[in-house]
């Protein structure tokens, strides 16, 4: 089965996660450099079959779109001229970062550790994909 890929898009850095083969668990793959994004998408998807990409959309806390979509919808134009055949979703990314932070402190990192903003785009995109598959699943066990 084709993995699901989840970008957490910065200006500098984007934080990338993937789901394992069954799509059962969302994994962390790293960070890229959000410049040399297409590259590595394309040396991604040599290696994987990719069915779906996922996004993580900003979002205030009023529900209206971010300020950052300012930097982050040229880069989804870009993906989508070179993978035209791939689809993508955008989906809610607000917290994640917290979320992300909690989990370090959860998991025992140092303070020091925790700020690793390379450590944090890593697990938010990993919290992105894991919310997005959740979603759907709830979904399928209750329409």
């Amino acid at each position: 089965m084709a993995r699901i890929v989840a970008l957490d898009i910065g200006k500098k850095r984007t934080g990338v996660a993937a789901t394992d083969p069954l799509r059962l668990i969302a994994n962390g793959i790293g960070t890229v450099d959000t410049s040399a994004l297409i590259g590595f998408l394309e040396s991604y998807m040599a290696a994987e079959e990719v069915a779906l990409l996922v996004v993580g959309y900003p979002l205030q806390t009023n529900g209206r779109p971010s300020e950052a979509l300012r930097y982050i919808n040229p880069v989804l134009r870009r993906i989508a001229a070179r993978f035209p055949e791939l689809p993508i979703e955008q989906f809610d990314e607000r917290y994640t970062s917290t979320l992300a932070h909690r989990a370090m402190i959860d998991g025992g990192m140092r303070r020091m550790a925790r700020r690793d903003k390379a450590m944090v785009d890593t697990i938010s995109a990993t919290i992105i994909l894991q919310s997005f598959m959740d979603s759907r699943r709830y979904g399928e066990l209750f329409p």
